[in-house]
């Protein structure tokens, strides 16, 4: 049984590494077995996890390496690279995404003060940002024979929530592409090639905190609003998305593709 959930020497990719929620996975993977590369923008951050990581647990492997998941010419520099080192790649984690002021809507705006420009940056950002890493990544996999590729989604994906139009758009888009691949891969590269995505619920980010959080730590009533509508009634912990992680990358999931694992306390189960 248990080598259905093994992960051990697993080479993991993770982009967008640096955030809350991937430093919380890459520091769980590594610790249990898997071999992690995070890859970001943020060196500093980045040299910082894998310190802590090797301080707690000498005998993981984690490393970081700079990267723009919208520059084809460096992911594709990243992949040689870790090839070269590892021979292989097992599991892809899309992770990197964002959002920007003006591809949302306030709620003293109307639509029509959202921003095209930004608008697009968000989509390319979360969207093309995990097209790119996929198809760099996806080629050792298909050379090999074998490889999980889990995508990042959003409870946003699933509803149309005030605010937030460009990131909702995006990451519907990545739930879409997740099942478009999924089936591409099956069909052209085989059954051992799987791809699936997570739906994280609300956890709390350095990019939403100021949004769903008072600067003493209460919630905002957009906070508020998330925990009515959470049976669990609470934000989600970022290591609460570790086991489902785990779970889709191991051998545990051979029969899984093209889903849209949701982690939100019930949020999306929710009726009023």
């Amino acid at each position: 049984m248990n080598s259905l959930f093994n992960i051990k020497d697993n080479v993991t990719v993770i982009t967008g590494g640096t955030g809350v929620l991937g430093r919380a996975i890459a520091k769980y993977l590594a610790v249990n077995g898997a071999k992690v590369i995070i890859m970001g923008r943020k060196a500093d951050i980045g040299k910082e996890i894998v310190d802590e990581v090797n301080t707690c647990n000498p005998e993981g492997s984690i490393e970081f390496m700079t990267t723009d998941v919208m520059n084809r010419d460096i992911v594709e520099a990243n992949c040689r690279d870790i090839l070269e080192k590892y021979g292989r790649v097992d599991t892809l984690l899309n992770a990197a995404g964002g959002n920007m002021p003006g591809a949302t809507i306030a709620p003293d705006k109307t639509f029509f003060d959202l921003d095209p420009d930004q608008f697009q940056k968000v989509m390319s950002l979360n969207l093309t940002g995990t097209v790119i890493p996929t198809q760099a990544f996806l080629k050792p996999m298909v050379a090999q024979g074998k490889g999980v590729i889990i995508n990042f989604s959003s409870m946003a994906a699933f509803r149309p929530m005030t605010r937030v139009c460009g990131y909702a758009a995006a990451k519907a888009g990545i739930s879409n592409f997740t099942a478009y691949m999924a089936t591409e891969c099956a069909k052209k590269f085989g059954e051992e090639i799987r791809v699936n995505a997570i739906a994280p619920g609300f956890f709390i980010t350095e990019q939403n905190r100021s949004l769903l959080t008072n600067p003493d730590g209460t919630y905002t009533q957009r906070g508020q609003d998330v925990i009515r509508q959470t049976p669990f009634g609470r934000m989600g912990d970022a290591d609460e998305l570790c086991g489902t992680i785990h779970y889709l990358m191991s051998d545990a999931s051979k029969f899984v593709t093209g889903t849209v694992a949701v982690v939100d306390g019930g949020f999306n189960a929710f009726a009023m």
